[in-house]
């Protein structure tokens, strides 16, 4: 896809624009997200431009109000960004490719839907990157279980039981970062643990949200 027309479609999303650099790995992303999709199913949306802005503008959007944009100069102690659920990657890989400082981890139970993570992780030349091949409840019951200062949740099912499982992965101070529907606000206050900022509307939707948590 056109790199120029990518950084339009993500203007909105955006408070200043991306590198030429990351406008091809976005594009390369996009050719690998199709090519891959008709084999296996890693989105519903099929039509390139609503890719930029469904998935990478929410995505990037989400980045900018978390982390730091570009890779110098890099933190001294990277921050450790866990994703629950990653499928085709959204919003994990795009805050790797605004990012590339951070250690990334994919949690990511089917082995096909991991393969191309770890695919577009080659090629996209993204390094510190961990692709786990788990299912999350597992993840979060194991004796060692990781701990991050971000964690990440999008679009997944079951949220009312996935979104207190999240909180297990947290650090102390750590963020826990949602890409919600305005549905699904009322279970952010079941989480006493956590200590939520106002919610965010996501550019061109009405009712999608990125909504931000603290733990304490």
């Amino acid at each position: 896809m056109d790199t120029a027309r990518i950084a339009a479609l993500l203007e909105p999303f955006l408070q200043r624009p991306l590198s030429p650099s990351q406008l091809d790995q976005i594009s390369t992303y996009i050719d690998l997200l199709l090519r891959w999709n008709a084999r296996i199913n890693l989105t519903a949306i099929r039509n390139e431009e609503e890719i930029v802005t469904r998935h990478f503008g929410e995505s990037f959007f989400l980045a900018s109000h978390l982390l730091p944009q570009g890779n110098f100069p890099a933190p001294s102690n990277p921050p450790r960004v866990l994703d629950i659920g990653s499928g085709a990657g959204f919003p994990a890989l795009p805050l790797k490719i605004w990012a590339p400082y951070l250690h990334l981890a994919l949690v990511e139970s089917n082995h096909k839907k991991a393969a191309f993570l770890r695919e577009v992780a080659r090629a996209l030349t993204l390094t510190n990157i961990n692709v786990i091949t788990d299912r999350a409840e597992v993840l979060a019951a194991s004796p060692d279980v990781p701990q991050a200062d971000v964690v990440t949740l999008r679009a997944v099912e079951h949220f009312d039981a996935v979104l207190p499982m999240a909180v297990t992965f947290l650090a102390r101070n750590a963020s826990l970062a949602l890409l919600i529907s305005t549905a699904q606000l009322p279970h952010l206050t079941t989480m006493a643990t956590v200590d939520w900022r106002q919610p965010i509307s996501v550019p061109q939707s009405h009712t999608r949200v990125l909504s931000i948590g603290v733990r304490r």
